[in-house]
């Protein structure tokens, strides 16, 4: 079954122009980087060669990868988003049930996460546990630091 994936508008376009680099200017750069390994002589004990091909099937592995996400992402409005509860693309505040701090993320696609930034995705722990949440519901979420419970905050965009 196809898992369907919710982006940004911003979040897929950068996804796009990843995929356009790397079948562009990534594949141009290993073509080269095995070009000059071939120039080296025998391919047999040639370890650039070697090391061009790893990098070469790296490339293509991730290319397919983000195809594939790709193939089955969609874009989601704001107008789409219901704030009456946790999901995709809303922005949650939280506070921790046994030490009162308080946290705000927004739930994305897995490939948008950054912690940094306060983007968590919807297939972290934390992301599955807050899922369908309203105001004012505690979410006990099996973290990997052992059971954790969380009041939720605020609902918005």
């Amino acid at each position: 079954m196809e898992k369907i994936s919710y982006y940004t508008e911003a979040g897929l376009q950068k996804l796009k122009d990843e995929l356009h680099a790397l079948k562009t200017k990534g594949r141009a750069a290993v073509a080269e980087q095995l070009a000059e390994a071939r120039g080296q002589g025998d391919l047999s004990e040639n370890a650039e060669y070697d090391a061009a091909k790893d990098a070469q099937g790296l490339m293509e592995m991730k290319i397919s990868k983000l195809e594939e996400v790709l193939a089955s992402a969609r874009v989601i409005s704001e107008t789409d988003i219901d704030t009456s509860q946790v999901s995709i693309l809303t922005r949650v505040k939280i506070k921790h049930a046994s030490n009162g701090q308080t946290f705000a993320y927004t739930i994305v696609a897995e490939e948008e996460a950054n912690l940094k930034v306060g983007k968590i995705s919807v297939d972290s722990p934390i992301g599955k546990g807050l899922l369908g949440k309203r105001v004012g519901d505690i979410a006990t979420i099996d973290a990997p630091s052992g059971m954790v419970s969380f009041e939720i905050l605020e609902i918005g965009l």
